[in-house]
Formats: C-alpha cells, structure tokens, sequence
C-alpha cells in the first residue's frame, strides 16, 4: 500500500525506513510503538485533540465487546476482498470484523489518536493511521477495492480518488428508528430521522447507488450498556439530560443501521 506525504503542497510517496516512513522531500513520519502511523498535519485540525476522546472511543469498544449483532450485519452486507479503507474507523471494530470475515488487507483512518491507538493496540492484522479524512485521504489513487464509511466521514471525492474503477463503496448510516427509545427518554424528544434521501444525493455526482439494506434490532440494555451508548454517541448532555441518563436502569432500544452500497460512476 502505497501511503502519501501530508505535509502541505507535498504528497510525495511515502517509503518505510525502519520505524518511520520517509518522503523524497525528506519529510518523515514515525511508527508508533503500537504500530500506526500518525499524518495529521497541525493545519488538519480544528482542536488540539481532535475527534473522539479516548473515554468515548473506549466506551464505544465496551459496547462492541458485548456483541452487537448489526456489526455482523454490516459485513454481510458488503463482501468485500482485496484491500478495503474504512474512513473513520474509529476503535477499529468493524474493520477488524470485515479482515476476519473475509481475509482482507485492511486499513484505517481516522482524526482520533486515542481511538486509533486503541485500535492499533488490539487489532494487530489491520494498519491504521491518523489523518483528516474531511480534507486528504493519505493513499495513491486507486489504491483499495473497497471503502466504507460506518456513520463516520463522508468525503465523496477522496473516496471516489483512492477506489478502483471496479472498486465498492459502502456508506453506513444511523436508520431512522435508531436510539429512538434512549433520545425520548434522555433528551424528551422522539423524532425518527431519515438520511437515506440526502445521504444518496450527496455522493450521486460520482457513485451509482447500487442498493440499499435495512438492519436492525431491539436489544434490551443495563444501565452499564446505555451509558456505553451514550457516552459513545452523544456529547456536552444538558444537566436535565444527564439527570434522566442517571435514572435509567433498564430500557428496550432500537439499534438501526441503512446500508447503502455505491459503484462508482464512469
């Protein structure tokens, strides 16, 4: 796989030398002890930590560990070979259930040190890096087979860029019935939101909707698993909202997911 350069008006291939990768423009990037490899460059972000915290990405594992059957949907959903991006990867878990799932060369991305850390540390057949996905997916052109986005970052043109002409992308969005029960019961509202609409119009200019899947389930959550949601998905609750979080027990709540499955256009 063959990484670029991040430094501004660079993008030179990047080469492995040792436990650092090294540029014809001499620009080098160190391995991280756990093994990813960090790009951000500091004009990349808007904070001095950007992305999930390493409590969220860190609840957010918790959940998954628990077993999440809409993860295995996921991959069902999408069979995948070759080599396969998942932008916003986060903690890695469905990137590593895709690389198990199908024997992959798989690779992630996302702005969180923290998360990929985690990642990094856990899923040792996978490689991860820290960049921007909003602004430079740090690969060659068409270098992956597959790209998926799991309510996670939606670049439509760097996606198109680093996917092969006969390459698929797989967008993963919050269905419209998800968390509905847990957002009535927190934030005292109960709106059901569809994104199917505008999420196909964002990337139609350059992918063709190929089809679509519908994945969902109620699962019954303790009070330990609805605080792993919450605190994985939500940011800054209100003071009412964290009180209503701290008298829930018990709640049966809807997980949903759309699939949606793109080719990309000639």
């Amino acid at each position: 796989m063959t990484l670029l350069c991040t430094v501004r008006g660079c993008r030179a291939s990047l080469a492995r030398e040792d436990k650092r990768y090294v540029c014809a423009n001499h620009h080098s990037f160190d391995v991280a002890r756990s093994g990813y490899i960090n790009l951000l460059q500091p004009q990349d972000r808007r904070s001095k930590n950007p992305g999930d915290t390493a409590d969220a990405a860190t609840a957010r594992r918790r959940f998954y560990e628990r077993g999440d059957p809409l993860v295995d949907a996921i991959v069902r959903a999408c069979p995948v070979s070759g080599a396969m991006l998942d932008v916003g990867c986060g903690e890695g878990s469905h990137l590593e259930a895709f690389r198990r799932a199908y024997g992959i060369e798989a690779w992630g991305v996302d702005i969180s040190v923290p998360a990929i850390e985690l990642a990094a540390r856990t899923y040792r057949e996978c490689s991860f890096v820290v960049a921007n996905a909003d602004r430079f997916l740090p690969f060659a052109d068409g270098s992956f087979d597959a790209v998926a986005s799991i309510t996670a970052r939606m670049h439509a043109e760097e996606m198109r860029r680093v996917l092969r002409p006969d390459g698929v992308l797989l967008v993963v969005i919050p269905g419209a019935e998800d968390l509905v029960e847990l957002r009535e019961a927190v934030q005292g509202e109960r709106v059901e939101r569809d994104r199917v609409e505008r999420t196909v119009a964002e990337f139609a200019p350059l992918f063709a909707l190929e089809r679509t899947a519908t994945l969902q389930r109620v699962a019954r959550l303790d009070r330990a698993a609805i605080v792993e949601v919450m605190s994985s998905s939500y940011r800054g609750l209100r003071t009412r909202e964290r009180e209503r979080l701290a008298q829930l027990d018990e709640l049966d709540v809807t997980m949903a997911r759309e699939a949606l499955l793109f080719r990309p256009r000639d």
